[in-house]
C-alpha cells in the first residue's frame, strides 16, 4: 500500500506537469503576439509609404490594421488568462509539496517511534521475569 507521501509526490508530479502546460499555452501566446506585432508594423510602414501603390490601397491598410489590432488586443486578453492559470498550477504545486514534505516527515517519525517501542520492548522482554513466581521455584 502506499503511503500518503508517496501518493502527495505522484499529484506533485502531474501538477508541475500542468504548470508546464500551462507555461508552453503561455509562450506561445506572447510568441503569437511577437508576430502580430510585426505584422502591425509592416502594415503601418506601408500606410505611411509615399509609394503611389500603398496611397491606392490606404483604406485596404487601414481596415487590416484595425482588424489585427484587434486581434492583438484578444491574444493580449488570452494571454492573461494564460499567465493566471499559470501561477494557479505553480502555487497548486507549491502547496502540494509542502503537504508532501510534511507527510514524509511524519511518516519518517512514525516509524523512528515504532523502532524506539520495539527496542523498549525487546529490552523488557529479556530483563523482566514473565512473574514472580517463576524465580522462587
Amino acid at each position: 500500500m502506499k503511503t500518503r507521501s508517496e501518493k502527495l509526490k505522484r499529484l506533485v508530479a502531474v501538477q508541475r506537469h500542468l504548470e508546464r502546460i500551462a507555461e508552453t499555452e503561455l509562450a506561445e501566446t506572447a510568441l503569437q503576439r511577437q508576430e502580430l506585432a510585426g505584422t502591425i508594423d509592416v502594415v503601418v510602414d506601408a500606410m505611411g509609404s509615399g509609394h503611389p501603390m500603398h496611397r491606392m490601397l490606404s483604406g485596404h491598410y487601414a481596415s487590416h490594421l484595425g482588424r489585427l489590432v484587434q486581434k492583438e488586443q484578444m491574444l493580449l486578453g488570452i494571454q492573461q488568462v494564460h499567465e493566471a492559470r499559470m501561477l494557479k498550477e505553480r502555487a497548486k504545486g507549491d502547496r502540494l509539496e509542502e503537504s508532501m514534505k510534511d507527510a514524509r516527515l511524519a511518516e519518517e517519525r512514525e516509524a523512528a517511534d515504532n523502532q524506539i517501542f520495539d527496542l523498549i520492548d525487546q529490552h523488557v522482554a529479556v530483563q523482566a521475569p514473565v512473574s514472580g513466581k517463576v524465580e522462587r521455584r
